[in-house]
């Protein structure tokens, strides 16, 4: 009900005076009903800010709308008004009449992972820049959840996605590419079609640390990355092995270890290279392929027994890395540039571009710090 200058309803039959309205913040509005359930009143409209306001619902409609012709003193009296209804804009009209949503959808891999923290961020604040709402949702490294994710914001409009991929298909995002929803793949690349992408260098950072290693007199170097069917993860393990070939050094089997980041992998995989078991000799210095195996590999080393017995590098940085005993070494990535990146190429097609997709590769940073300086055992 309207608070406008006409009369209350009545409450209902044998009521003794009128109603409280539900919006004028009566005592009676906000009274519970039997169960502690409150009432539920419509929102105020447009036509009741007009009443409120004492102009016309054109008016109105230039103030929500920031649009001119509106004198100061009426554009007061509609906020004044707007404020004390609460009114709201229902942008489901404004949509159909604009075919915009004015937001945009980014799945990540794990909202709990510190990288996609600056990443995250980064994207909202050029999306916020463009007047836009940023949408977050995680594919927990899931290609199923990443679809039904993808395809859900797809079904509520968003203008774009940002997309950090689970899968290795994207084919189920080709109608919508076509449709009109500008895609922006970062970190990893698509699978099986085309789209604008932003990438560090995962190949040339991982194969810059070993060499690191390698400069600081270690050739028996273990490396422990992601799933195999991760792009980066394969593309660190090809930086690595070509930093070993490069240096002339055999890599045993026994000194490659990918799959899940659970601390109990890490940790088994970790202490097997270290006390030789599989048909190599023992290693001394490790190569991580992301931030969650390295800290698994900084308490391994951590260890009364095994403080100062193999270096580390681990690829991408993390909280607290200079601050440990010895501080970590790292080939640090810029989320915050990858994600600034992705959401100004996405904003770009946005704003009409139809070249071709474009690829961005973003530079890597080694930063010694310390454990990948620790020499071998002699």
């Amino acid at each position: 009900m309207a608070d406008t200058p006409a009369p209350a309803r009545s409450a209902g039959p044998g009521a003794s005076r009128p109603a409280a309205s539900a919006r004028s913040g009566g005592p009676e509005a906000a009274a519970p009903r039997a169960g502690g359930q409150r009432r539920h009143a419509s929102r105020p409209t447009m036509k009741d800010v007009a009443a409120r306001a004492g102009v016309g619902l054109k008016t109105v409609s230039r103030v929500v709308n920031e649009e001119a012709g509106v004198s100061t003193d009426t554009e007061r009296r509609v906020q004044e008004a707007i404020t004390a209804l609460g009114f709201r804009r229902n942008d489901s009209a404004r949509v159909l009449r604009k075919g915009s949503t004015a937001s945009v959808g980014l799945i990540l891999e794990d909202l709990a992972d510190p990288f996609y923290a600056p990443l995250s961020r980064a994207v909202e604040e050029v999306a916020r820049a463009h007047g836009a709402l940023l949408i977050n949702g995680s594919s927990a490294e899931d290609p199923a959840r990443e679809r039904e994710l993808a395809l859900a914001l797809c079904a509520r409009r968003v203008d774009g996605l940002v997309i950090v991929p689970a899968s290795e298909d994207h084919r189920y995002l080709a109608p919508e590419i076509a449709a009109g929803i500008a895609t922006v793949f970062v970190d990893r690349p698509p699978g099986h079609i085309k789209a604008d992408m932003v990438l560090s260098e995962s190949f040339d950072g991982a194969r810059s640390g070993v060499a690191h290693l390698i400069a600081h007199g270690h050739r028996r170097i273990g490396f422990i990355g992601d799933q195999p069917r991760i792009h980066t993860a394969r593309e660190r393990l090809r930086g690595y092995r070509a930093a070993m070939a490069e240096a002339g050094l055999p890599v045993a089997d026994s000194w490659v270890a990918l799959g899940g980041t659970e601390p109990d992998r890490v940790r088994a995989d970790a202490a097997r290279m270290l006390e030789g078991q599989g048909g190599g000799e023992p290693v001394t210095a490790f190569f991580s392929g992301n931030n969650r195996v390295t800290v698994t590999l900084v308490r391994v080393l951590a260890a009364p027994e095994r403080r100062g017995r193999a270096a580390l590098v681990g690829f991408d940085d993390f909280e607290l890395a200079d601050l440990l005993s010895p501080p970590v070494t790292v080939v640090a990535q810029n989320p915050a540039d990858l994600g600034r990146s992705a959401a100004q190429l996405l904003f770009r097609r946005l704003a009409g571009a139809d070249d071709e997709p474009r690829t961005v590769c973003r530079p890597t940073r080694l930063i010694a710090r310390g454990s990948g300086e620790i020499p071998p055992p002699r």
